[in-house]
């Protein structure tokens, strides 16, 4: 047999993801060039690891078989070079990162300066909802887990990193007059809220009943991105982190409502389980966020002040 690393990287992922598309997005490879790296690998061996039925892709018992083998071995290749790395004297080995929607537009700035110190560290980053990243943490398949709010049944330890405010927002075609009403804005128009599961929809569900609200209608989106442009394009109003609509904001599409009882207000912060035994990476990381995350917030989300009424 002569298959390559490359080869079984592909089948791995194609055993994962039960798919020649997400496998070629994943990859940032053709269609093409997957497929014809599947069969490369297949025609070494006399038994199918893959069969289509209709137009679904199925890995065969067989092939699940080998995708199991060739992730061992991906996982010692890996292994070799992260020892290289560590003969070397450098930090090397992996961080698993959980993160909270919105919490894309915070992590890669606490993120990208310790992995351009640290070329032997690799990232993973999922980006998910609250209690897919909850979920995560508990099941101990993460090393560190973005939220603004810490679990109250898991024993975790968490550095604060900025605080997440949300505030209530709409659409540039509010006029005056209407945004005169402020309160009276939620009972007229519908409320764009995040699916179950969602830390924002949590909060922004507390603070309606919490003031008594009486919602005229609901619309329910799965992303912030969706949310934010159903407000641009004048579908309703929401309640959204700002650290998430600095660009609409500053070109206008969006505008902050101010009411009372908002902001709501809570902390970004790493979390991870207080039973974890930390890497050397995993501890290299904190200890580089309790010396620069104060720099970095300065640097990097100042402008969040301004928007203090």
């Amino acid at each position: 047999m002569d298959y390559t690393l490359h080869q079984l990287i592909i089948f791995s992922e194609i055993a994962n993801s039960k798919s020649i598309t997400r496998t070629a997005e994943k990859l940032h490879l053709t269609q093409p060039a997957v497929s014809i790296q599947l069969k490369n690998f297949q025609d070494q061996f006399s038994i199918p690891l893959t069969e289509i039925v209709g137009r679904q892709l199925y890995v065969t018992d067989f092939g699940n078989e080998i995708a199991e083998a060739a992730k061992k071995i991906l996982d010692e290749v890996e292994a070799i070079n992260y020892k290289t790395h560590a003969f070397k004297g450098k930090l090397s080995g992996r961080i698993r990162i959980s993160v909270a929607s919105t919490g894309k537009y915070v992590m890669p700035y606490f993120l990208s300066e310790f992995m351009n110190l640290h070329g032997g560290v690799d990232l993973i980053m999922d980006v998910t909802n609250k209690t897919k990243v909850i979920r995560s943490l508990e099941k101990n398949e993460v090393d560190f887990a973005l939220i603004s709010v810490l679990p109250k049944k898991l024993k975790v330890n968490s550095v604060e990193l900025m605080r997440n405010e949300l505030f209530l927002v709409g659409g540039k075609q509010l006029s005056h007059d209407q945004l005169a009403e402020k309160e009276q804005l939620l009972t007229k128009f519908p409320l764009l809220y995040r699916e179950e599961g969602s830390a924002t929809r949590n909060a922004m569900a507390n603070f309606i009943h919490k003031n008594g609200f009486q919602v005229r209608k609901k619309i329910e989106l799965t992303s912030n991105e969706a949310v934010k442009q159903a407000v641009i394009a004048g579908l309703g109003l929401s309640i959204m982190p700002l650290i998430g609509i600095k660009n609409e904001l500053k070109a206008k599409d969006l505008q902050i409502i101010p009411i009372d009882s908002l902001p709501i207000s809570t902390m970004w912060q790493v979390t991870w389980l207080k039973s974890k035994k930390l890497t050397p990476v995993a501890q290299a990381f904190l200890d580089h966020l309790e010396l620069e995350k104060q720099k970095i917030t300065q640097n990097h989300f100042s402008w969040i002040e301004s928007y203090n009424f």
